[in-house]
């Protein structure tokens, strides 16, 4: 893993949320995106070199709607940046962690991405992503 690729924040309102987001972080998100797969609308801001992507489910059995549900409005997940996601998999099951997506999938910002299950994890859901190379 090369670094934290970005931290994602599940929220109830993304409008709402890029509003108080923009004034905590003193800079406007830099880009919207939907990704009708997971059922999520996201929205990202840098601050320096990190980045902080704001989830919104826009469907009420969306991994996000469930995790507002059962947790509130909170951090969701920590992203790494991975440069060969595939292996990266295979590494991590052999290490003994349940990973979620055995075959990496489309997510936003342009990335690769697959999960691994909190509870393998001191209950973080950590999410690998690799840029995907046109």
């Amino acid at each position: 893993m090369n670094k934290i690729e970005h931290l994602g924040i599940a929220v109830k309102d993304l409008e709402t949320s890029n509003i108080l987001f923009e004034k905590l972080l003193g800079t406007p998100h830099y880009k919207m995106e939907e990704v009708l797969t997971e059922g999520v609308k996201t929205s990202f801001f840098k601050v320096g070199l990190n980045k902080i992507e704001l989830l919104e489910a826009t469907s009420i059995d969306s991994p996000i709607a469930k995790f507002l549900e059962k947790k509130g409005e909170g951090i969701h997940h920590v992203a790494f940046e991975v440069d060969d996601i595939v292996m990266e998999i295979e590494r991590l099951k052999k290490e003994g962690f349940t990973v979620l997506n055995e075959v990496p999938k489309k997510g936003a910002d342009n990335k690769l991405v697959a999960f691994v299950h909190p509870k393998t994890t001191n209950g973080v859901l950590v999410e690998l992503c690799q840029e995907i190379i046109d």
